[in-house]
């Protein structure tokens, strides 16, 4: 019997898989330097932008933190601070006097009329006590007037409305007519901030605002140094005529009463108030914008 065996005789090392042909690309070496370099230019130039972006946030914290800190001290070492940070409404910061604020709101068709009676009567209340201005309201309010008054403590201010009740040229010739003119009538009592005197405008004319800044419950001595500064940074646009501290009525308040030479000027200047961050006290804002009336003190 005969076996085939031809392919038994044959060489293992014969039987090889197909070859497969590797085909390499060719980098030139001007192409290889261009993507060295610009993944070096890439990562250089991310981080000189982080460190710059680092650099101006930080630059500003500290910017902030600084002022803070110099505020917090000031609130921390001044016994006046402390004095006009108390949360009690019955004392005054410093024992000084009282400025109370009224506010009248007038009838639309009786404002004309209103005005004309205050200032041919006018003389009959401040035979009484210190009136320190008087205006017309013509933006924030309508048909409304802000005046204040100037008492030295809560008893004269008790001694003077007793003494205008038994006033009878006072009660018969303006308030009995004046009355039927109003719709409603407002008062808050205020005192000057410890480092605030009230200044008259360089000149006549211009225009007023009072600016009220709510505050968080004890934070209005703080925004007060805020504000103090701000005003030192005003650049002459605004005259600060006086700042108050509320203490009844609106007792975490804090008043600013600015000159400004017009309503225009004054839209101007907002940009220079922009820095009163407060550092979270506020809570709200209210301004008015008003023309003093002829008879008023401060003009």
């Amino acid at each position: 019997m005969i076996h085939n065996n031809t392919f038994a005789t044959l060489p293992v090392n014969n039987i090889r898989p197909p070859s497969k042909t590797i085909r390499q690309t060719r980098v030139s070496p001007l192409s290889e330097c261009w993507r060295i370099f610009g993944r070096e230019l890439s990562s250089t130039f991310l981080h000189q932008l982080f460190l710059a972006l680092f650099l101006f946030f930080l630059f500003g914290k500290m910017t902030r933190l600084s002022r803070c800190a110099r505020l917090l001290a000031r609130f921390r070492l001044s016994p006046d601070v402390h004095r006009s940070a108390g949360l009690s409404t019955g004392a005054r910061e410093g024992g000084g006097a009282l400025y109370e604020f009224r506010t009248y709101q007038i009838r639309p068709d009786r404002s004309s009329a209103f005005l004309k009676l205050t200032h041919e009567k006018i003389h009959l209340r401040t035979a009484h006590s210190e009136l320190i201005g008087y205006w017309s309201v013509e933006y924030g309010a309508l048909n409304q007037v802000f005046h204040i008054w100037k008492y030295d403590s809560f008893s004269h201010r008790a001694a003077v409305r007793a003494a205008l009740a038994q006033d009878e040229r006072w009660i018969g010739e303006y308030v009995s007519q004046a009355i039927p003119m109003l719709t409603c009538q407002d008062n808050h009592v205020a005192a000057l901030l410890p480092w605030s005197r009230i200044t008259a405008p360089p000149h006549a004319g211009g225009v007023f605002e009072l600016a009220s800044f709510r505050t968080r419950v004890g934070g209005a001595a703080l925004w007060g140094a805020c504000l103090q500064d701000a005003s030192r940074d005003a650049c002459g646009r605004t005259h600060l005529v006086a700042a108050f501290k509320g203490n009844i009525g609106q007792p975490d308040t804090v008043y600013a009463l600015r000159w400004f030479k017009s309503a225009d000027e004054r839209h101007q200047a907002q940009s220079e108030t922009a820095a009163l961050g407060g550092f979270g006290l506020l809570e709200s804002r209210k301004t008015k914008v008003m023309f003093s009336c002829s008879f008023s003190p401060l003009k």
